[in-house]
């Protein structure tokens, strides 16, 4: 499954991404460093190599708990995009995070990929509700947000274990009955009003 607008597009990662992702993540690790999720002391290690990580996510992808993107611009892999924590039944819900290369921050990129993501969740898979958390101090990535229009939930004190220590998160959701055109088409109205530019690293 290929999702895009104009140059924008999300596909499911695979093995083969690996040199192109490395060379990426080398590129930027100060850039995300303070962002990126860490496994706390007792948990289970990370996978070691890209090729495990893919492997993780595609079995976790099977078994309906995840999506796995990576996000293009041109058919350049520029960064990741991940739907986790899916849970169907009476919630049907699910919360995105994502990084992007910071050479190609500040070009509507990352809202442009975090609106495909939530139109093919309701639309596609049939999801009620998307939520993405945020560090408070992530102001780039708290402008993708508020671009697209997500509700402000509150804080969620020590939510997620980012960067070496349990991390407070500001939470932002969004229901299919907010936008029954789909949240692409509110973006690109919102684009052609005019929206300052502005770079965004990563979100939890």
């Amino acid at each position: 499954m290929k999702l895009a607008e104009g140059p924008v597009g999300l596909r499911p990662i695979r093995v083969r991404d690996g040199r192109a992702w490395r060379e990426v993540r080398s590129r930027n690790l100060a850039w995300l460093r303070p962002w990126e999720a860490t496994p706390p002391l007792g948990s289970d290690p990370r996978p070691r190599t890209f090729a495990s990580m893919v492997r993780m996510l595609r079995r976790q992808a099977t078994a309906g708990m995840c999506m796995p993107f990576v996000i293009t611009y041109d058919d350049r892999l520029v960064g990741q995009l991940t739907v986790n924590g899916i849970t169907t039944g009476s919630a049907r819900w699910a919360h995105v995070g994502y990084w992007i290369d910071q050479a190609y921050a500040g070009r509507g990129i990352t809202p442009t990929a975090v609106a495909l993501a939530t139109d093919h969740c309701f639309f596609g898979a049939e999801l009620h509700r998307i939520e993405i958390n945020i560090r408070p101090e992530n102001v780039a990535s708290l402008r993708v947000v508020e671009k697209l229009g997500f509700r402000p939930e509150g804080l969620r004190p020590r939510y997620l274990h980012i960067d070496g220590a349990w991390r407070d998160h500001l939470s932002f959701a969004l229901t299919a009955e907010e936008v029954p055109d789909g949240l692409v088409a509110r973006w690109l109205r919102s684009r052609a009003a005019g929206e300052p530019r502005q770079g965004s690293p990563a979100s939890s």
